[in-house]
């Protein structure tokens, strides 16, 4: 009986390795490594960089409010004092404004902050209008910054949120 054990475990090793004690196999090859060993890599592939944990709860540097208002007013000035409120107009002219204030916060090299632009465009027609909004915020690390404008026909409202990110 002992024998026809040993003979199937003697069999079994061509292909497959011997289990230890712990359930893993010993002398195991991974196929997948091996698979992607034989892969066709691009030259430029990024290296995977590791960090370590900063084990930092406060920014260093928090947003300039005042800095961030005053790209607001500059970008919704230059961009919507002309302009005659269009439906289609302001869905691209909306997205374009998003993406020029985002740059231009971005490039005040603010670390460790996410920054959310939202922009809204409306016609003015003797209608009101109340724009809110809600998150979880953490008061003593993150921000916002906001500026209205308004020309004879449309509105702007443009804000930039700050939210910490640890």
């Amino acid at each position: 009986m002992y024998e026809v054990f040993k003979d199937k475990s003697q069999r079994r090793g061509h292909g497959a390795r011997g289990k230890e004690a712990t359930g893993r196999t010993k002398d195991s090859i991974s196929t997948v490594s091996y698979i992607d060993e034989l892969a066709h890599h691009d030259d430029n592939a990024r290296m995977a960089i590791t960090t370590e944990n900063t084990y930092q709860l406060g920014p260093n540097k928090r947003m300039p409010v005042p800095a961030v208002t005053d790209i607001l007013k500059d970008v919704l000035t230059s961009y919507l004092q002309e302009e005659k409120y269009e439906g289609e107009w302001s869905q691209k002219m909306t997205k374009t404004i998003c993406e020029v204030i985002r740059a231009r916060v971005k490039e005040l090299m603010i670390p460790r902050y996410k920054i959310v632009v939202l922009v809204h465009i409306g016609q003015l027609t003797g209608q009101s209008m109340q724009i809110s909004s809600r998150c979880l915020w953490d008061a003593a690390n993150d921000t916002f910054a906001s500026f209205s404008f308004k020309n004879s026909s449309l509105y702007g409202v443009a804000t930039v949120y700050a939210v910490y990110y640890e």
